[in-house]
């Protein structure tokens, strides 16, 4: 099972990927040459009428979508194909194709959500376990059993207070979760508003100089003291939404999924997150066949949140990635000229060498993390 939904997520987050530069393309009249699932020797092969080559490769470890290009030296532009040619399009539609990839990565996170919630999923209280000593909840006098209801953003000034009538209603732990790792994330300060076990309800404001700073090896949970209490089944409680209030739904959470994200992956440049947390081709294999083994349900969530992680890499200002080549496209929209092909192709090489060395990092957290005594 582990080895299936391995595949089925490489195979679906990869095709959806590379299949919104091939919409794209084609959408701007580029002649798509090739549409390569994988990589190395290629095990299904098929050339459409018009010409696209599609390939299932023997390396499942990603894709491709090769593009006719003059800038390319390896190819051989017929006259009467030279208005097919990437290279001749304008530059709006040149970073469409190249931004359309991690865009389709984040449209399927919020279709996969979408599915959860329409069929029904049961969600965990937003009800507290005993605080730890020492963590600010613990302080602000947060007791077992308190249920947050209600959320809100504190402004940034330093005695910003919250406004009585002007707070979310929070519906579970799992959003109540991503809230506080955007507060924290974001170094924003928020309110709770807690019912609690009597039915009362009261106020407490998490200021933002209070907030635990993110760090490697630290858990925000803990220095918070919000941690959730684990509840009988009969207490948990289905959310079901309709079609539209299910996307738009859906369209919040992978926001919000997507801010935090994108948050931690700077820390690992910034040096507040840790380069262990990378992990690799078998760490993708292990939570997938865990997610797909517990149900339908936990693997589409899973699902999702993978393809928001694909859709934030390929952003990267790195050459190799979507976001170098849209940084070459910021630079001819600013210098008014493209960069050079022999400047380009320097600038490939090392990227290659930047993802080389972080796939093997990752490779050897794999291997760390699941073969060391």
């Amino acid at each position: 099972m582990t080895l299936a939904a391995f595949l089925v997520t490489l195979g679906l987050l990869v095709s959806f990927h590379e299949y919104g530069h091939f919409l794209a393309a084609r959408l701007c009249g580029v002649k798509v040459l090739r549409f390569a699932l994988g990589f190395g020797k290629p095990l299904f092969t098929f050339r459409a009428s018009n010409g696209t080559e599609w390939v299932i490769a023997s390396i499942p470890l990603g894709g491709y979508v090769k593009l006719l290009d003059g800038r390319d030296s390896q190819q051989i532009i017929r006259a009467e194909d030279r208005p097919q040619s990437f290279d001749t399009k304008p530059l709006w539609q040149r970073s469409l194709i190249v931004a359309a990839g991690p865009f389709a990565n984040f449209l399927l996170a919020v279709i996969l959500f979408s599915v959860i919630y329409i069929s029904g999923v049961p969600q965990l209280p937003a009800r507290l376990q005993a605080p730890p000593e020492q963590s600010i909840a613990a302080k602000l006098g947060v007791a077992a059993g308190d249920r947050v209801i209600g959320w809100q953003s504190l402004p940034s000034e330093p005695n910003g207070a919250p406004i009585f009538d002007e707070f979310d209603p929070v519906p579970s732990w799992n959003a109540l979760r991503w809230l506080l790792l955007d507060a924290v994330t974001g170094e924003r300060g928020f309110a709770l508003e807690i019912e609690d076990a009597s039915g009362g309800r009261h106020i407490q404001s998490f200021r933002q100089d209070d907030l635990p700073q993110i760090a490697p090896e630290s858990d925000p949970f803990q220095a918070l003291g919000l941690l959730p209490q684990v509840g009988q089944p009969l207490e948990w409680k289905e959310l079901k939404l309709g079609p539209g209030d299910a996307i738009a739904y859906a369209s919040q959470r992978v926001y919000l999924i997507t801010r935090v994200s994108m948050r931690l992956m700077l820390g690992l440049f910034t040096g507040k997150t840790t380069l262990k947390q990378l992990g690799g081709p078998l760490s993708i294999a292990d939570m997938a066949g865990k997610s797909a083994q517990v149900g339908w349900q936990p693997f589409l969530a899973f699902l999702a949140l993978m393809s928001i992680s694909i859709g934030l890499l390929n952003l990267l200002p790195l050459p190799m990635l979507d976001g170098g080549q849209l940084l070459y496209d910021a630079w001819e929209l600013v210098a008014g000229k493209r960069i050079s092909v022999l400047m380009q192709e320097k600038l490939q090489k090392v990227g290659f060498l930047l993802l080389i060395s972080l796939s093997l990092l990752a490779l050897f957290n794999d291997l760390q993390r699941y073969f060391s005594p």
